[in-house]
């Protein structure tokens, strides 16, 4: 159901409305991060740009009419965007890039938190909106949440109200498949010893305490395939992949010619990999498709484009750094790749991508998340856009009239 959004903002605040410290009946107190968030255009003091000390893994789609939609967290601290005070900010630009405008505000209440946002066009042409929620930093259950527009080429479109689709978080796009399916890649972090991590002063949190915060699943932590055979309605876990290393899953997945799946996973020994041919219920076992430090523990964009090779966007520093960004095409599903295109020689991390009708790609990543990092050292708080073609990929260079790099779409500071 479509609902008008000062309807959705207020809705949301009855729901979350917080109970009284004195409230000794445990028993009948909500689940904080179960509880929606205010979904709201109004940014008051706490969450104006002015007042962001980081911001960054970003998303991004395209409407049919050519607008653009980004999302990003942003969070109070300059150290970075993990943190359980985060937000999520989705903006729109109507001029292909060239100027944002920043349209709602994603908060959950007091000790929960909201980030990692992912965008998506449906093949319906719906826009969904997804994010993460959980207590503290990391609760040890997290929550992918949703909202939907049916007409993402507005300026302002109407919204669904906020839901919950699963436990986990979903940083990348889902993958429609031939037979009408989609898939969710929705992780639980399993082999991280940081999960999970919720520390409050416990008399600020009261009546709550940090126990009834956090989660074990157990079996249900890893890569997990989430199912929708009903364009959205309805979804239900049918998968699942453990690869050692997997420490935070990022996992995506890509549909081959002859109807099998291909997943790809960060990993601590590079860029793991599964396969499946039932459809996403049963995946081999794991390995490494790229070994190394240049491809470890870092998050890339992988997608099918329209002339039917594949696109990968990762980091393509040989020491391992967040740096480099470049852009490589396969021809021949992932057993060769073209030499990289490189995007941006500077720091920068979690590109999101999409390809327009007429072929042009859009690529968002972050460059330098925080204003003032734990090294001491400064940084901008700045997400970047670049836009090119395959010929530009092919080449090594920009060789096209549309071809626009280390465009900003939101930046904190500017550096000397």
């Amino acid at each position: 159901m479509k609902t008008p959004l000062y309807i959705l903002t207020f809705c949301v605040i009855a729901v979350a409305s917080e109970p009284s410290k004195g409230d000794d009946n445990l028993a009948a107190l909500s689940d904080l991060a179960l509880q929606p968030p205010q979904v709201t255009a109004e940014f008051d003091p706490d969450t104006v740009k002015s007042a962001r000390g980081a911001q960054g893994v970003p998303a991004i789609e395209r409407a049919a009419n050519g607008r653009l939609w980004a999302s990003w967290y942003a969070g109070p601290s300059p150290r970075g965007v993990e943190s359980s005070k985060s937000y999520v900010v989705l903006a729109t630009s109507g001029d292909d890039g060239v100027t944002w405008s920043e349209q709602l505000l994603v908060r959950a209440r007091r000790f929960v938190h909201t980030y990692d946002p992912c965008l998506w066009i449906d093949p319906r042409g719906r826009l969904w909106f997804f994010w993460a929620q959980s207590a503290g930093v990391q609760d040890g259950r997290m929550g992918v949440w949703a909202i939907v527009s049916e007409i993402p080429g507005a300026d302002k479109p109407e919204w669904s109200e906020p839901r919950r689709i699963a436990n986990g978080v979903m940083l990348n796009k889902p993958t429609a498949l031939k037979n009408g399916d989609w898939l969710l890649c929705i992780g639980l972090w399993r082999d991280n010893t940081n999960v999970p991590n919720v520390s409050f002063d416990p008399d600020e949190l009261a009546p709550y305490t940090v126990e009834m915060l956090t989660h074990d699943l157990g079996e249900e932590r890893g890569s997990n395939v989430f199912r929708s055979t009903d364009e959205g309605a309805s979804f239900e876990r049918i998968g699942q992949v453990r690869i050692p290393g997997t420490r935070v899953d990022e996992h995506m997945i890509v549909e081959r010619h002859d109807g099998s799946l291909w997943m790809l996973l960060r990993n601590t020994g590079g860029i793991a990999q599964s396969v499946s041919t039932d459809g996403g219920q049963t995946w081999k076992e794991g390995s490494i498709y790229l070994e190394g430090r240049t491809f470890a523990n870092k998050r890339f964009f992988v997608r099918r484009l329209q002339s039917g090779a594949l696109l990968m966007v990762r980091n393509n520093a040989p020491d391992g750094k967040r740096s480099h960004l470049s852009a490589f095409l396969s021809g021949d599903g992932g057993v060769t790749w073209s030499d990289g295109f490189l995007l941006d020689e500077r720091e920068s991390s979690y590109p999101d991508g999409v390809q327009a009708g007429e072929g042009t790609i859009y690529i968002i990543y972050d460059h330098q998340r925080y204003t003032l990092n734990r090294q001491g050292e400064e940084g901008v708080g700045s997400v970047q856009l670049a836009v090119f073609r395959e010929d530009d990929i092919r080449a090594g260079k920009p060789v096209t009239d549309e071809a626009r790099l280390k465009v900003d779409v939101t930046k904190l500071k500017s550096k000397n």
